[in-house]
């Protein structure tokens, strides 16, 4: 089973601050490698850490509180973030008295919005299990919403891509792409490319350049999208592209070299995907940034191989399930020598995830939008529409997939 079957199981967040392309899921995709985990596997996600709304839930009221539970230990951290159609926001709440719960505070959910929660706890045995899921909201009828990346204000990579996850089928797709701008300064053209009919993305023709203020004009109120479906955003979203940073990943030589503004700065060893599962190849770029998270191959058709429940310093490159992670359950000289995951790429890295390992430092000084290329892997090339894969397609391709021509 290659890669391209792994199914998305990880934090999601919201296109203002990174919403997936896919819904619904739990945990995180599985690229253990063959060395092996532990037998004493740990109760499932969905056991030792209790949320709602249930994971994948469509349609709540906005009447209902966000709960997170654990039935035995502690909760270390929760974290609730809503997506809207004005952007994104943290959701307030309180931790129990015991420590074993956590419950939203101040105002009812609010409507056509998409909520994540990720929450990290601490069992009665000491270990730690990462649980993440996402929710969306009540959207009113005939309503229309586009959850977007990057968010507001934020910073990031030269490899950023705009996209934007509509809740609904685009029927109208030339009157929404109209209706969304993209400017940068210093000036550059910015081309749309739709994906099917719920996902619109933006790009330049190269990589941003560092330092360029990028400004995307959502003016969809009122536009219509399909018979009798309208959206509902009025909103200006600016975001700025910060150093230039590229990894190159060598699957054949096992190795990471980081470049900044071209030059050489790092080359870290690395594990790959094995000979069953490769890694892609081609240009991806990080969607998301998760300082610890879960691996279960029970849920992506491994049986149950491995449940690695506190995968440290994780960072998402496709939608299908590859990640660039911290791994601390294979042996030194794995890393720089051999490829033994199930598609993802290791960095050596300790449990509970060290600042000062290889895995630590390259998390700590990577951006959302950084663009990781994968060389020299028996698999084939990430397609454009896996994450943010667009920049595999060629130019004048790209520019084919305007609806407005």
């Amino acid at each position: 089973m290659t890669n391209r079957s792994l199914t998305y199981r990880t934090i999601r967040r919201p296109w203002t601050a990174a919403v997936p392309l896919l819904a619904g899921a739990a945990l995180l995709t599985g690229c253990q490698g063959t060395g092996g985990w532990l037998a004493d596997a740990p109760p499932s996600p969905a056991e030792a850490v209790r949320v709602h709304p249930d994971d994948g839930a469509h349609g709540v009221p906005a009447d209902h509180r966000i709960e997170v539970r654990v039935p035995d230990g502690r909760l270390e951290r929760v974290e609730v973030t809503r997506a809207g159609d004005t952007g994104s926001e943290p959701v307030p709440g309180r931790l129990t008295s015991d420590g074993r719960g956590w419950r939203s505070a101040g105002t009812p959910l609010a409507l056509a919005s998409r909520y994540t929660v990720e929450a990290v706890a601490l069992d009665g045995q000491g270990r730690r299990t990462a649980r993440h899921t996402t929710f969306t909201t009540y959207v009113p009828e005939h309503r229309i919403v586009g959850f977007f990346r990057p968010e507001h204000r934020s910073t990031v990579g030269t490899g950023m891509i705009v996209s934007f996850d509509f809740n609904r089928p685009v029927r109208d797709r030339a009157a929404v792409e109209r209706a969304v701008t993209v400017t940068a300064r210093p000036e550059v053209t910015v081309a749309p490319h739709w994906f099917g009919d719920r996902r619109l993305d933006f790009r330049p023709r190269a990589p941003w350049r560092p330092g360029t203020e990028v400004t995307m004009a959502l003016r969809l109120r009122d536009v219509r999208a399909a018979p009798g479906v309208y959206g509902i955003q009025h909103k200006t979203v600016r975001f700025r592209i910060g150093r230039d940073r590229t990894s190159v990943v060598d699957a054949t030589a096992h190795t990471l070299t980081v470049r900044s503004a071209g030059r050489p700065v790092a080359t870290l060893p690395v594990t790959a995907g094995d000979q069953d599962n490769p890694t892609y190849n081609g240009r991806m770029v990080i969607l998301e940034r998760h300082p610890m998270t879960r691996m279960d191959g029970g849920t992506v058709g491994f049986g149950g191989e491995y449940d690695i429940p506190d995968v440290p310093h994780a960072l998402r490159l496709t939608t299908s399930g590859t990640f660039l992670h911290g791994n601390y359950w294979a042996s030194r000289n794995t890393f720089g020598a051999a490829n033994t995951s199930h598609g993802c790429v290791g960095l050596r890295d300790e449990q509970g995830g060290s600042p000062d390992t290889p895995a630590g430092w390259f998390y700590r000084t990577s951006l959302i939008g950084d663009l990781v290329e994968v060389i020299h892997s028996p698999e084939v090339t990430v397609a454009p529409d896996n994450g943010l894969g667009g920049w595999n397609m060629p130019w004048r391709a790209w520019l084919r997939g305007s609806a407005a021509g």
